[in-house]
């Protein structure tokens, strides 16, 4: 049996797939994370940042994550 590989980032896709929004949206919402927590443009977004963002546990995030 393989290992369930988990990725590191969050893309919008995957906001998507949490929140139900739209494609706009979760890009949106990428940028308010990232000007939150200074992050420059090209850095990307975890899912622990995301998840503590919204006051999600990382569990609950961690199951909408699909490779």
């Amino acid at each position: 049996m393989r290992p369930k590989i988990v990725r590191l980032c969050i893309y919008p896709k995957d906001i998507q797939r949490i929140t139900g929004k739209s494609d706009r949206y979760s890009r949106e919402l990428l940028r308010k994370i990232r000007l939150h927590l200074q992050k420059q443009e090209h850095q990307l977004v975890t899912v622990e940042e995301f998840s503590t963002y919204m006051g999600l546990s990382f569990d609950a995030v961690q199951q909408f994550i699909i490779d």
